[in-house]
């Protein structure tokens, strides 16, 4: 079969094709761009309009084609004309069309540069609270995070779906949020509170909003996301809650410390008289004795619960720690080993006595606490002079005592509270969690330091810092619990007792009989009034503070000294706040007290009013 005969002739350029081609079209074709200036034509476009060749050149603006029409004078209204007339109001309206596209465009810019100086600022907003905000869609996928997140995480805002909540949280936080996650994405907003670790490895409390997205249909699309530190918040409320707790301690304290110590002086002046009847009785030694020992323990757990609580100051002193020391180790049972090591010489505390004794049962309770049952633990006190600036006091010399035990020792968590009120380790009953709390008050009320050393499984260490005494002081150790028997003395003159419990002023009355006073009595105040202006050589009035009638304790005092009829004027209080002890100067003998000690008290009364 024969090939067809194949051309050499070069093929033309694609433009001189595209024009072969329009040429061959019946129709009359022009092409003008955006600016209405001429692109493309075919020779039927010049037959329609009767243009010359020549004049039709690219880039021709349409206007030089109608006034080559206006030119030729072709005022008739042929087909032609009509048609260029048509065109140019087309043509018209295409530029009216083409300058509202322009300025709609130029509007558009304007809104996106707006809208992008929008955004940078709310990013700046967003980036500038002190909180994690974000937004993720139904399928968890974040879309945006602010700065925050890369402050608490190191995450980079910039990339938000590469954030992943499992990893920066953690499993075990992640899954405790997961419900709340979920029941956002439901359409449910929610607000849940939790703990979570910083990049840096802070702990912090937060609390997370998710409020849902929902599309024009109603469904869920994502949900916006607001988190807040509110460790501070937090740290505030409990604090306040503490406080609270304190005020109530404070309130609970005063209102049982006037009637307990009422109790204890009539169980101690009945004890210790007792104990005076028996000189050398041995049931005394066995079974009056420890009963005076606990009395006046319990009277000096008043006491520190009332300094605890502020409403009893501290009474400082010299006190000798070692003789402390002694006084309280026989507080632990005999299974365990109690180790002292005191200083070569005697050390001196600028202390009271008496919560320092307190202090030391409180920790040697705790150490015996922390030895499991049945085993022979070991408990050490070690004490020596410290010159140097602990736990940032002034620079002084202090004396350290260290509660040393073997025991169970306590974990990071736990150590960090152990003075909080109320807080304890033990079962319910057995410990009220005050005790260290007590302890951390009285030293630093002493102007004074406490610190814990501990290790789980391998036992505690207690250090107290005590100021020193620095001057020498006098043997002021803590006298015997029983009174000894000593013999009444002479008459010292007639004495106004006024005491509204009559089994305290029973107590008061025999006291006061043996120290060699004459002894009348009233209730209360307002039965007082008329006996101290009725009995001339009143020699000593001794009241209680809180009293009913009208007349209590403070005024009868201020009307006896006003009046100037009695000789020495003293009150006695079981609840003795410090604006009662410091109120008019008047001597105060805290409840409860024992015969010797009312004595003493009475030797450092003022001498008789003149």
């Amino acid at each position: 079969m024969p090939h067809p005969p194949v051309s050499t002739d070069t093929p033309p350029p694609p433009h001189l094709a595209l024009q072969h081609a329009l040429d061959r079209l019946a129709q009359g074709l022009s092409v003008f761009d955006h600016d209405l200036c001429l692109v493309a034509w075919n020779q039927a476009f010049l037959q329609l309009l009767d243009l010359p060749p020549e004049l039709v050149q690219p880039g021709l603006p349409f206007e030089h084609l109608l006034r080559h029409h206006v030119l030729r004078g072709e005022e008739a209204p042929d087909a032609h004309t009509e048609l260029a007339l048509r065109v140019a109001e087309r043509t018209r309206e295409l530029q009216a069309i083409n300058a509202q596209l322009r300025a709609a465009n130029a509007q558009n810019e304007a809104i996106a540069r707006s809208l992008q100086r929008s955004e940078a600022q709310m990013r700046l907003i967003t980036d500038s609270i002190p909180a994690l905000i974000a937004y993720f869609d139904r399928h968890r996928n974040y879309r945006y995070i602010n700065r925050g997140y890369q402050e608490w995480f190191g995450l980079n805002p910039r990339h938000p779906e590469r954030v992943s909540a499992r990893e920066y949280l953690g499993s075990t936080t992640y899954e405790s949020i997961r419900p709340n996650v979920a029941e956002a994405l439901a359409g449910r907003p929610v607000t849940f509170e939790y703990e979570l670790q910083q990049i840096c490895g802070r702990k912090v409390m937060v609390r997370t909003s998710l409020i849902p997205e929902r599309s024009s249909d109603g469904a869920v699309v994502g949900c916006f996301e607001l988190t807040f530190d509110i460790t501070e918040q937090k740290r505030s409320h409990e604090m306040l809650v503490q406080a609270q707790k304190m005020e109530a301690l404070g309130q609970l304290t005063g209102g049982l410390a006037h009637d307990f110590n009422n109790l204890l002086t009539v169980i101690i002046g009945n004890l210790s008289a007792l104990a005076d009847a028996r000189p050398g009785d041995e049931m005394v030694a066995e079974f009056v004795d420890p009963a005076v020992q606990a009395a006046r323990r319990g009277a000096e757990l008043i006491k520190g619960l009332l300094s605890f609580s502020r409403q009893q100051p501290l009474e400082p002193q010299a006190v000798e720690v070692a003789a402390q020391i002694e006084t309280v180790r026989r507080s632990l049972p005999e299974h365990l080993s109690l180790s002292v090591e005191t200083a070569a010489e005697p050390l001196w505390a600028w202390t009271d006595p008496n919560l320092l004794q307190n202090a030391l049962l409180n920790l040697l309770i705790n150490a015996r606490d922390a030895i499991a049952p049945g085993l022979d633990g070991r408990i050490w006190i070690r004490t020596h002079l410290e010159a140097r600036e602990p736990l940032g006091l002034p620079a002084g010399r202090y004396v350290r005592l260290d509660v040393t035990d073997d025991g169970i020792g306590m974990d990071a968590a736990t150590r960090a509270r152990v003075f909080e009120p109320f807080f304890t380790t033990k079962r319910p009953g057995l410990g009220t969690g005050l005790g260290l709390a007590m302890v951390h008050d009285f030293v630093r009320q002493s102007g004074g330091a406490i610190d814990v050393t501990s290790t789980l499984g391998a036992g505690t260490t207690v250090s107290i810092w005590l100021p020193l005494a620095e001057d020498e002081a006098e043997d002021t150790a803590a006298d015997t619990d029983v009174d000894a028997t000593t013999e009444p003395t002479p008459a010292r003159g007639l004495a106004l007792l006024v005491e509204d419990e009559p089994q305290v002023r029973r107590v008061v009355r025999a006291q006061l009989l043996h120290l060699g006073y004459a002894v009348i009595e009233a209730d209360n105040g307002a039965e007082a009034l008329p006996l101290l202006e009725q009995i001339p050589d009143i020699q000593l009035l001794l009241s209680d503070v809180v009293m009913p009638g009208g007349v209590d304790g403070r005024r009868l005092a201020r009307l006896a000294r006003e009046a100037g009829r009695v000789q020495r004027i003293a009150l006695m209080s079981g609840y003795a706040p410090a604006d009662v002890s410091t109120d008019d100067d008047f001597p105060i003998l805290a409840k409860p007290f024992t015969q010797g000690e009312l004595a003493r008290f009475l030797e450092t009364l003022e001498s008789p009013l003149p």
